[in-house]
């Protein structure tokens, strides 16, 4: 599978036939991550979705489009869903976890280190942890794509 660059940020393009429209902030370090595609490296993304007010339906709805456009674009999934019962309430606070979004958050940037790329879901700019995710992607450099 060969992937170009293109250098368009605005209007929202399609990529390898995806059916949702993204935009991406592209630079080198795009050129890299398409290289290594080209390459046949496998890369890795994960998702910054913002769940505060949202059921779990609406969550479950966003990250399955938002994972069909990652694998469509040859990206492996990083989970950044911590739903098993380690992460259950009672169990971080078992543990003396007293900040317990911090402690999610903490973990997703622990999985952020395995990625190239983060997806950003609708609604990031006003989710904290989102935020921050951002902030770190930025700064570490990895590729960013923006759910349109």
């Amino acid at each position: 599978m060969h992937l170009g660059v293109s250098k368009q940020v605005n209007p929202p393009f399609y990529i390898l036939g995806a059916a949702t429209p993204v935009r991406e902030v592209y630079g080198k370090r795009e050129e890299k991550t398409i290289q290594k595609m080209n390459k046949g490296e496998h890369m890795k993304a994960m998702l910054s979705q913002p769940m505060a007010g949202k059921t779990e339906e609406e969550i479950r709805e966003t990250r399955e489009k938002a994972i069909k456009v990652l694998k469509e674009r040859g990206y492996e999934i990083i989970n950044t869903l911590f739903a098993d019962e380690w992460y259950s309430r009672e169990s971080m606070e078992e543990r003396g976890v007293v900040q317990i979004p911090l402690c999610f958050l903490a973990k997703s940037l622990e999985n952020m280190s395995k990625c190239h790329a983060v997806y950003f879901c609708k609604g990031w700019e006003t989710a904290r942890g989102c935020r921050i995710e951002h902030d770190a992607a930025v700064a570490y450099g990895l590729d960013i794509i923006y759910e349109e």
